[in-house]
């Protein structure tokens, strides 16, 4: 019977056996059996099943995981998966085992300590560089079965791959307000790159509209309801320890702009018309306002009228009002996407608004000179219109016609000093405002004013001092009073008093008997201390005297001379040729010294301009020479020592000849020229030679070379037999030098050689005094035709030989013997 019910089903067959099989059983029931032995007699008592058995299969150990496999790999860990056994023995799965050798090792050891039923582990603690083998095993309650099939030896190493990114958007997209849109793409890279989403350099955030959603391998990012704030520029960084991609998409989130910004600003109200003004949306929608829409009402009607749909520009003219009426103007904004919400103007009549500015005020003169008066005034009221010009008008008291103080606008200044008045001249000022209605009506004449300088007494000189002495002089400087009264400076009068007396004297009578800062005060006496002091004295009379600060002794003053050099001693000069040469310093030193000047420890040129003066000294030579360059020597002495400094002048030129120009190895078609470099380069690097040839028979020189650096040309390509000249000249920054030239022509011919001895001399016949001579031509004729041959003859036993002819055929007969 089944173990919930309690009634018994008999088995459908008679055994004879102890044992028995059941079948159509339930698998997953529970089940009691009892048992009774029959014989002949009848059935004895049933024996039961003290439990109730489960049918079930039979229950082993499970099989071996399938598909062990390894998805990554460090330096110190290793990620495996795998499937679980196609037969699990008949009993759930409990846990996992995972187990690892190390590569030359026998044994495999457990890597995981506690339960496990994931089908994936991390093995981590590896050491790097070792290579490891793994397996795994499956347990239920019956026990552990076999392990899975070992994976590939495996070494414990990073995995790298540098990101890549593939983006499925491109870099501009354009989404109307309200709409959704998304940025997706794929990536990889080992190990996980991490991704980043940014917005104008800003991390993004998720929220209620925004979503951002990435896998091992894709990437996305999701605005809902897309507002003009999602605006911007989009960029995706995927980013692992190799490197980085970066994908960028710049969005805009477009919509119909917002209104127009207010106030309505009406520039100019009119009767028939009116021009007003605005500015332009805040938010344009993210696209150019395309135009403006402009539209007018009466306040009295109901019913808006177009003016125009055409404007770009943020100002319009509203034209065809009735006088009188009062008008409102609403203006819209247009874009591609839309056309805004109006902005409204105030009410506005119609009407003849603004005038001429009214007349200032009487204006005020001040600071009256011989030739100009500054008038003042204040600013009247503009009409309604700004004001943009004040007209200054000037006449002479007697005359009856005004006249523009200046061409020039006058703004926004309520003064203006009136320049080109007429000394002594009386003068009335008068102004009037101007805006762009109109010039408004002049103020009442300023009250009349003289042209003339109202002149005070000058202050003090500055700051006089001794600047000199000698046994009876004393040299006084001192500097212009700051103030001269308003008139001019006639001179100073300088006084001197003894130490220990009252009275003081003058040693100019007159002030214009010293109109310069310094005076020489003389005929003082040696060894006595004296006081010094000197006044100004302009028009209006003598200022108050400005004292020497202390007492002078009068006697020599011995300074030993120095030196004060010039820019153009200070160091080498380096002048070109037929420039002006200047050397000069300043000279101190009491007494004044000698000044002398030399070059090369000899007089200088007598074209040498020398200047002295009582504060220094200069040396000019115009139009210089390369011959003006040398070592200049400056010398001042005075009794109490000397002093000389010296400076190398360098005069720039155009190089000398060259020297010793030579030609040889001179052949029918060529020749070689050899030359020396110039004594004088000029004070510059000798950068080329030009060389030349002329045939004697042409007045024209033609180059064959104008680039050579060096000092020996072959001259190639000439006419045999022809006569040539050849000349050389060296070349610098500066210039081309004179040429030197071959002193004789050359004759393109090859070189000539004497002639071989002629052949087989002999007799052909004798007498008494003569002997008859044949001869054959020699074997080689020395480069030329043979004109003739020498005949001698020689004594026997004597030393010297005898010249008897020259012939030119190949025979002779020697007389006289």
């Amino acid at each position: 019977r089944e173990s919930d019910h309690r009634a018994w089903t008999p088995v459908t067959y008679t055994v004879t056996r102890q044992n028995a099989t059941v079948q159509g059983l339930i698998q997953g029931k529970a089940y009691f059996f009892r048992i009774a032995a029959e014989n002949i007699i009848g059935m004895g008592p049933f024996t039961e099943t003290t439990k109730e058995i489960l049918i079930r299969d039979p229950i082993t150990v499970p099989d071996r995981p399938e598909d062990l496999e390894v998805k990554a790999v460090t330096k110190s860990s290793v990620t495996l998966t795998w499937n679980p056994p196609k037969y699990n023995g008949g009993s759930d799965i409990t846990m996992y085992v995972l187990e690892s050798r190390l590569i030359g090792k026998d044994k495999f050891h457990k890597v995981t300590k506690e339960k496990m039923l994931d089908r994936k582990f991390t093995v981590e603690g590896l050491k790097e560089g070792d290579t490891y083998e793994f397996r795994v095993s499956a347990c239920n309650i019956v026990g552990q079965g076999k392990p899975s099939f070992c994976t590939k030896p495996i070494t414990c190493k990073d995995e790298i791959a540098p990101p890549t990114l593939d983006l499925d958007f491109r870099d501009k997209l354009i989404v109307r307000v309200g709409e959704a849109f998304s940025l997706t793409g794929r990536y990889s890279g080992k190990p996980a790159p991490k991704v980043t989403w940014l917005k104008d350099d800003i991390v993004v955030k998720e929220d209620d509209r925004i979503k951002i959603k990435t896998t091992p391998a894709t990437l996305c990012l999701g605005i809902v309801k897309s507002v003009r704030e999602d605006t911007g520029k989009y960029c995706v960084t995927v980013e692992n320890s190799t490197g980085s991609r970066k994908g960028f998409c710049q969005v805009h989130v477009v919509d119909r702009p917002s209104p127009p910004v207010g106030p309505v600003i009406f520039d100019e109200v009119f009767k028939d018309h009116m021009v007003v003004s605005w500015k332009p949306p805040i938010d344009d929608g993210g696209s150019e306002i395309t135009n403006y829409i402009i539209e007018k009402k009466d306040t009295h009607k109901d019913l808006w009228m177009p003016v125009t749909s055409a404007t770009v520009k943020t100002t319009c003219k509203i034209p065809k009002l009735l006088e009188g009426r009062e008008y409102q103007i609403r203006i819209y904004a247009e874009n591609l996407y839309g056309i805004s919400d109006p902005l409204i103007s105030d009410e506005m009549k119609a009407k003849d608004r603004f005038r001429v500015p009214d007349a200032p005020e009487q204006p005020i003169i001040k600071d009256v000179t011989k030739d100009s008066a500054v008038v003042v005034w204040n600013k009247p009221y503009d009409g309604g219109k700004p004001i943009t010009n004040y007209i200054v008008e000037k006449k002479e008291t007697m005359a009856t016609r005004w006249v523009k103080a200046t061409k020039d606008p006058i703004f926004p200044g309520t003064k203006f000093k009136v320049p080109d008045l007429l000394e002594g001249c009386q003068y009335e000022f008068r102004v009037s405002a101007e805006n762009e209605i109109g010039v408004g009506d002049p103020s009442p004449p300023s009250k009349p004013v003289f042209a003339r300088d109202p002149i005070a007494k000058p202050s003090p000189p500055v700051n006089p001092e001794a600047v000199d002495k000698t046994k009876n002089s004393v040299d006084l400087s001192w500097q212009p009073p700051r103030h001269d009264g308003n008139g001019k400076i006639i001179g100073y009068l300088v006084e001197f008093q003894k130490v220990g007396d009252e009275e003081w004297k003058q040693a100019n009578l007159t002030a214009d008997s010293c109109p310069e800062t310094n005076y020489k005060v003389t005929g003082l006496t040696e060894g006595l201390t004296y006081k010094f002091r000197v006044k100004a004295v302009n028009a209006a009379g003598e200022s108050d005297p400005a004292h020497v600060p202390d007492p002078v002794e009068v006697k020599d003053r011995l300074e030993p001379p120095e030196l004060i050099l010039d820019a153009n001693m200070a160091r080498e000069q380096h002048i070109k040729a037929g420039d002006t040469l200047r050397l000069s310093a300043v000279i101190k030193g009491v007494p004044f010294p000698k000044v002398t000047w030399k070059k090369e420890d000899h007089e200088v040129s007598p074209k040498a301009d020398i200047e002295v003066t009582g504060v220094g000294s200069k040396l000019e030579i115009r139009n210089t020479v390369h011959e003006d360059g040398g070592m200049y020597s400056l010398t001042v002495e005075n009794p109490a020592g000397s002093k000389t400094v010296s400076v190398k002048v360098v005069v720039l030129d155009k190089p000398g000849p060259p020297r010793n120009l030579n030609v040889s190895d001179v052949r029918s078609d060529s020749c070689y020229l050899t030359w020396m470099e110039p004594e004088d380069d000029g004070g510059s690097v000798i950068t080329n030679y030009v060389v030349e040839r002329k045939d004697v028979a042409s007045a024209q020189w033609v180059a064959i070379s104008s680039s050579s650096k060096k000092r020996s040309h072959m001259a190639k390509y000439l006419m045999e037999g022809t006569q040539y000249l050849f000349r050389v000249a060296a070349e610098n920054q500066y210039g081309r030098g004179p040429y030197v030239e071959t002193l004789k022509p050359i004759k393109a011919i090859d070189p000539l050689h004497p002639p071989g001895p002629p052949k087989n001399l002999h007799h052909v016949d004798v007498d008494k005094t003569e002997v008859s001579l044949v001869w054959n031509r020699p074997d080689r004729d020395g480069g030329a035709e043979i004109t003739g041959y020498l005949v001698e003859y020689q004594e026997d036993g004597a030393d010297e030989w005898t010249k008897f002819q020259t012939v030119p055929m190949l025979d002779c007969v020697v007389t006289g013997l």
